[in-house]
């Protein structure tokens, strides 16, 4: 069974990061990403976030399942957006190029639809960056990286445990909807949507129970084993920053400021091509 969201020893240049550096990376990508409007900045931000997809070798196996699920949201979110604010490109542009009349307030303008894509790319820069964190970055290594640069150890061994738990949950609940399919409870695509809605909705309660039973088991070992008796604590998987983790960082902070600098420096986050 393929695992979805999890980590994958590969021999690449961004799985011998430290896991540090990705999540430097990971934060001020987003950060920088959140801020800006300028599609100069974010088409940019879109083809490096490409070529670290590409070059972090991810399989499709591993992240199509939530990319189909993100995309449904982003449908939804760019289909909400238009409804409760259907001139808010209007407002932001300060120009108004109707298209095509719909109803009522309800104008198809050039300047909503470049509004929305805008809206789009900013989550195509992220997504890409999510992917790359989460199968190249060994928890394990991530815990250790984190509490060597002064984070506590139980914070970063939280995380770990995270990181970790996405593919114990995956694999609960396939046992879960197998389980379900066994006793005559479709849930493929040969039933309605609806009604794989309604299906699945019952393996959300023996999932939160199997979850608490996993965590009162992990909790009792890590007791057990006297966790959180000392301040400090070593790392097997412990990896110090190297050339190329100092190299990533630069240039993410390098990019940020320059980004930030083109994005506002007429004093608005937004590009207007339109004036």
């Amino acid at each position: 069974m393929a695992k979805i969201l999890s980590y994958e020893e590969k021999d690449t240049w961004i799985h011998r990061l430290s896991g540090v550096t990705k999540l430097i990376f990971f934060l001020l990508w987003c950060l920088t990403s959140m801020l800006t409007y300028d599609t100069r900045v974010l088409l940019v931000m879109l083809f490096f976030s490409l070529i670290v997809f590409k070059v972090s070798q991810t399989q499709w196996r591993q992240v199509g399942a939530v990319f189909k699920v993100i995309m449904v949201f982003l449908l939804f979110n760019v289909f909400a957006i238009y409804l409760f604010s259907p001139n808010q490109g209007t407002a932001i542009y300060g120009t108004k190029t109707v298209l095509f009349h719909i109803a009522g307030r309800y104008d198809m303008t050039l300047e909503q639809l470049f509004y929305e894509f805008n809206v789009v790319i900013k989550y195509f820069t992220i997504i890409p960056a999510v992917f790359m964190f989460l199968v190249t970055t060994n928890p394990s290594e991530f815990a250790a990286s984190m509490n060597k640069i002064g984070i506590s150890y139980n914070v970063g061994y939280a995380i770990s445990i995270a990181l970790r738990y996405i593919p114990d949950v995956q694999g609960e609940f396939t046992k879960i909807r197998n389980a379900q399919e066994a006793r005559g409870i479709e849930m493929s695509g040969k039933a309605s949507f609806i009604s794989r809605i309604k299906n699945t909705s019952s393996i959300i309660f023996p999932l939160i129970f199997s979850s608490m039973d996993r965590i009162d088991v992990v909790s009792n070992a890590m007791e057990l084993r006297g966790y959180g008796k000392h301040k400090k604590r070593t790392w097997y998987m412990e990896r110090k920053l190297m050339r190329n983790d100092y190299l990533v960082i630069g240039f993410t902070v390098l990019f940020m400021v320059v980004a930030l600098i083109v994005t506002f420096v007429d004093g608005s986050r937004f590009y207007n091509p339109f004036v």
